[in-house]
């Protein structure tokens, strides 16, 4: 890809005059801009639609006609021959070589995309609806919350069946980029990861024979799917797990502050936030070194010796799944994208706010590791011994990582014509009325 394939397909990039960089954001073409046809309000007891002359009108046809899934792609994709691929200026950084780690204008990893519009769409409808669980009344997005970094503000998850989980819900932004998934590193893959919530009985409680059954007999849904595959003759689980993946890889946060300020506008940040990445990234208090820009993790395991809330047993996490006493209480780093928006933190949940989590690393190394337990630390966990206003900036530097300029319309109307579970957490990110014209998409 060079500079000019990107030039012609974003939309909303914004130019920093006097500098070599621009800051990036590939936005969905805009109704307005491509029809002065009027658009219908929408109501759940009188469902009407967009005119049919309108090509990006995203609309829910009367039931009788069905749900029509997106045919443009998700914002930050171009839609190619191979289906729609990602577009970030990060992509024209070759490595980290001579910028060191923590750099600003670091490479990315490679990503999962390719996927069609349709595959994507139907695998939002899919996300956001409590017909995958197996009592109809939890959808992925019950703890996936787009307004809540696509967590659930709980320490830890609680399921379909009201039973509490035994970690909390990670965000799923950014996504297409993890190579393990799980805060334990068990999948491989978005499709694997998939199936470990859905048949989880203290999660969403299904089968694959009743999920199966439940999207075959819907009346939408074989239409859907023949929309986004191509192929009729029934749904199977593969593309269950494809449109999820799909779907997911789809969530990309690339456009905060703080990447404005990678790609060259400096104004982008203030004093204090520069100072706070400045601490972040320098050798005594290593941040960087794990939480790696620009995705803001290395995608790897670390043994760092997070404390369990009180009352809870040790979680071995990654020596379960990999067989290994060295991984014992090891974790997935986790991305720090949007990490304003997903408290309380680390696997438990163990502290409710920022500053408790990036105080407990100056606290000294293994001060919570329960006593007569054995873990092999990380070597980058030490003692800092930062200073209470270096950590303040550390706070100040990780809320400038918020950008949700991506983030998805929840569906107001769904194929199942179950109630949305988390319709009342997701009111404010609603488009209004009139345009409330995107659960499906011509």
């Amino acid at each position: 890809m060079n500079r000019s394939q990107l030039g012609a397909v974003a939309v909303g990039v914004a130019v920093v005059v006097g500098l070599s960089t621009m800051a990036l954001f590939v936005a969905a073409p805009s109704t307005a801009a491509l029809s002065t046809a009027p658009l219908a309000v929408k109501t759940q007891a009188n469902l009407k639609w967009a005119a049919p002359e309108d090509p990006f009108a995203s609309e829910l046809e009367p039931v009788d006609r069905g749900f029509k899934l997106a045919k443009h792609c998700p914002p930050s994709f171009e839609l190619t021959d191979k289906g729609c691929e990602l577009r970030s200026l990060y992509q024209f950084y070759d490595s980290v070589q001579g910028r060191g780690v923590g750099g600003t204008q670091t490479s990315l990893p490679a990503n999962r995309d390719g996927f069609s519009p349709q595959q994507i769409d139907l695998g939002r409808f899919l996300f956001f609806d409590p017909l995958l669980s197996g009592d109809g009344s939890q959808s992925c997005a019950s703890c996936h919350q787009p307004d809540k970094g696509f967590a659930d503000g709980k320490a830890l998850s609680v399921g379909a069946t009201g039973a509490v989980g035994t970690r909390s819900a990670p965000s799923l932004w950014n996504s297409a980029f993890l190579t393990r998934l799980f805060w334990d590193g068990r999948a491989t893959s978005l499709e694997e990861q998939a199936q470990g919530p859905l048949y989880a009985a203290n999660e969403m409680n299904n089968n694959p024979v009743q999920l199966l059954a439940s999207l075959n007999g819907n009346k939408h849904y074989p239409v859907m799917f023949e929309q986004a595959f191509g192929v009729g003759g029934g749904i199977t689980l593969d593309q269950i797990y494809t449109s999820l993946a799909a779907f997911q890889s789809s969530l990309i946060s690339l456009n905060s502050r703080y990447d404005q300020y990678a790609h060259g506008n400096h104004q982008a940040l203030n004093e204090r936030e520069i100072a706070g990445l400045n601490v972040f990234r320098s050798f005594v208090a290593r941040c960087s070194e794990c939480h790696q820009p620009p995705l803001f993790t290395n995608n790897q395991i670390a043994v760092i010796g997070t404390p369990e809330p009180a009352g809870m047993a040790l979680d071995i996490g990654a020596e379960a799944t990999f067989n290994s006493a060295k991984l014992k209480g090891g974790f997935k780093v986790p991305t720090l994208r949007n990490i304003a928006k997903t408290a309380p933190y680390m696997h438990s949940g163990v502290f409710d706010n920022l500053r408790d989590a990036t105080e407990f690393y100056t606290k000294g190394r293994g001060h919570a590791v329960p006593e007569g337990v054995e873990m092999n630390l990380h070597w980058h966990i030490w003692e800092p011994d930062l200073a209470e206003h270096e950590l303040d900036l550390i706070v100040d530097f990780m809320k400038t990582l918020t950008d949700e300029t991506a983030k998805p319309q929840v569906p107001v109307t769904l194929p199942s014509g179950l109630e949305q579970p988390i319709l009342s957490t997701a009111a404010d990110h609603f488009v209004p009325e009139a345009q409330v014209i995107t659960d499906s998409v011509e």
